[in-house]
């Protein structure tokens, strides 16, 4: 993979969903075709600066609690319920073939929420904040609900194959568990890095979308282009200077790619340290504490990864190999061995 090209800069569109049409579906799926990513005006969604705000004032107060107290809620492996908890330093290797030492950042995992409470064990510190984390929760799966719907409004799918709701109705939580994750990421503050040095690994999404928040002055995110080339993502893209808060970053997962035989571009990202001058870094040489927040969607665990019933997709398919239909809980799985180092065996029992 080429070194990042400090002077590209992608022109990812930004997207205002508030008019839900055909129009803003074509609109979306261009941008994701091409991209992999889309950003989504952050109005009228529920998600105003004041709930963002107050979910980045709480995971700065968990992470700065002692380790003694996190370390409790360490994530375990061979567990009901796989990947919930907190994550340490260095625990995570989101790119095994380049990295033996594992991602400089902590984060901690919520599932999903039922009647406003948490399926896990929380420490106090956001045990404290439970219906808080929860509205928030919901929040993001309104909105990942209406992106899928979108998307299929854009694919055109039959309806007489389940249309607009053809993704949705296999993400509906009344159907059964699924892989859906909220996260809150904390990078510890560091010595100046160079513009290549990783704070998350290279990697592509599990799941079938990720909503991405960041806070303004804190970049790093890149993705890899067609060229291979590294080009960052800015935070506040052009037109959204003077909104209230950062635009939400919406980007395909794998699980959305395999459906739609890779039409839907699930692309490969990272996090790096930001170059000497730039934002992010303090006087005497250290970048800044890092926070961001992710919500990965998936669907429901025994949802089966057939292709979309969508002309477009199945004009891309012509000539290729159907390979064995796996469940989204197979995917996510061998996905999970793979990051934390895990056994597949231990990983299926404990999913």
């Amino acid at each position: 993979m080429a070194a990042t090209n400090g002077h590209d800069i992608l022109h990812i569109p930004v997207i205002d969903i508030s008019k839900s049409n055909e129009q803003v579906g074509y609109e979306l799926l261009d941008a994701v075709i091409q991209y992999g990513f889309v950003f989504i005006k952050n109005s009228g969604l529920g998600l105003d600066a004041e709930t963002v705000n107050r979910m980045f004032d709480i995971s700065r107060e968990f992470f700065g609690s002692p380790r003694e107290e996190k370390q409790k809620y360490r994530m375990e492996k061979n567990v009901v319920l796989p990947n919930r908890g907190w994550t340490a330093m260095h625990e995570e290797v989101l790119d095994p073939e380049t990295d033996d030492r594992g991602d400089p950042k902590e984060g901690f995992n919520f599932g999903e929420f039922a009647n406003g409470k948490a399926q896990q064990p929380l420490p106090p510190t956001l045990q404290a904040h439970e219906a808080q984390l929860s509205h928030f929760s919901e929040l993001c799966r309104g909105l990942a609900m209406k992106l899928l719907e979108l998307f299929a409004i854009g694919l055109k799918i039959d309806p007489a194959e389940g249309g607009a709701s053809w993704f949705a109705s296999r993400h509906d939580k009344s159907k059964g568990l699924s892989g859906t994750i909220l996260r809150i990421l904390y990078y510890p503050s560091t010595p100046s890095p160079s513009p290549t040095s990783i704070r998350a690994g290279a990697h592509s999404d599990y799941g079938s979308l990720t909503l991405l928040f960041r806070l303004p002055s804190q970049p790093g995110l890149e993705i890899l282009d067609p060229s291979h080339n590294w080009v960052p993502v800015p935070v506040l893209p052009p037109g959204t200077e003077d909104d209230p808060f950062p635009p939400i970053l919406v980007n395909i997962g794998d699980l959305l790619s395999y459906w739609t035989g890779g039409l839907l571009k699930s692309t490969v990202h990272r996090v790096v340290g930001p170059s000497t001058g730039v934002d992010g870094e303090e006087e005497g040489g250290w970048v800044k504490d890092r926070y961001s927040i992710a919500y990965f969607f998936h669907p429901c665990r025994d949802t089966e990864l057939v292709s979309v019933p969508s002309e477009r997709v199945r004009e891309r398919a012509k000539g290729r190999e159907q390979g064995r239909v796996v469940t989204a809980i197979e995917h996510l799985n061998g996905r999970l061995a793979a990051t934390y180092g895990w056994g597949t065996e231990e990983v299926a029992a404990g999913g």
